[in-house]
């Protein structure tokens, strides 16, 4: 899209530029199927316990039974991997990816508002928006944790349910960029999540750039500079001890497929 004219009024080109980022309406089919990709986007970054990884075949059937879209097709890059894994692999690889790097952390309010006490005021205000909404979150994780703010959004819908997303576009990027630098297959699901939100703005291009070059905002509460450690660790490699996996966030029984009973 053309630059607007600068004779435009400012107010005139503010709304423009909302209309041009509104989410279009969808039709009850389309918000289905878009709150399916949103589960399973959220079900594949979650933790691979032995629920999960049992559920692969089913996983991947799911994926493949999707419409053709951008979405399914990541998606399908992402399970034929997982299927070919060791168990033991996969927990290996997920812990490294997003238990020991900052850089691809999961936890979105970090990228906004990195060690700053900001982010606990975010935290309790995305907390606040789901208790609104009636959702209370199981399972242990912070409200920030992305496989819980997608199921969040597969619930509640586009326009609500997927602001937080919205709202952390710049931290999905990066998320994504440091998945890609490491030549990770989970970089497949945030592909298959950004091509759900609206594209990326010239200012978000520019603040994901000065994100990668200085890091989030930090200050002095415990935890070292981002990136202290070469790439973006909590702690020197060796330092780290897992904790025992808290329960998937949804996760009920279901009859004939693992997705299923969630719909």
């Amino acid at each position: 899209m053309s630059p607007l004219p600068a004779t435009i009024p400012a107010i005139v080109r503010t709304r423009l530029r909302a209309a041009v980022r509104r989410p279009v309406r969808l039709t009850a089919e389309e918000a289905e199927a878009r709150a399916l990709l949103l589960r399973l986007c959220s079900l594949l970054l979650q933790y691979p316990d032995s629920e999960l990884v049992a559920a692969r075949p089913v996983l991947k059937d799911d994926v493949a039974a999707l419409p053709a879209s951008p979405a399914a097709g990541h998606l399908a890059a992402f399970t034929t991997w997982m299927a070919g894994q060791e168990p033991d692999g996969l927990e290996r690889h997920y812990v490294e990816m997003f238990d020991l790097r900052r850089r691809s952390s999961l936890h979105l309010t970090y990228y906004l508002h990195g060690d700053t006490r900001r982010r606990g005021m975010a935290l309790l205000t995305l907390n606040q928006r789901y208790r609104a909404m009636g959702w209370d979150i199981e399972g242990g994780e912070l409200p920030d944790h992305l496989p819980v703010v997608l199921e969040f959004a597969a619930l509640a819908g586009p326009r609500g349910g997927e602001a937080p997303l919205r709202r952390h576009r710049r931290g999905l990027e990066l998320l994504h960029r440091a998945l890609v630098d490491a030549d990770s297959p989970y970089r497949h699901v945030l592909a298959a999540l950004l091509t759900l939100l609206p594209p990326p703005t010239e200012a978000d291009r520019a603040a994901v750039a000065r994100l990668v070059a200085e890091g989030p905002p930090s200050e002095e509460v415990g935890l070292d500079p981002y990136g202290a450690y070469g790439d973006g660790e909590f702690a020197p490699p060796g330092a780290f001890v897992p904790p025992t996996p808290a329960p998937p966030t949804l996760l009920p029984p279901a009859p004939t497929s693992r997705l299923e009973g969630r719909r």
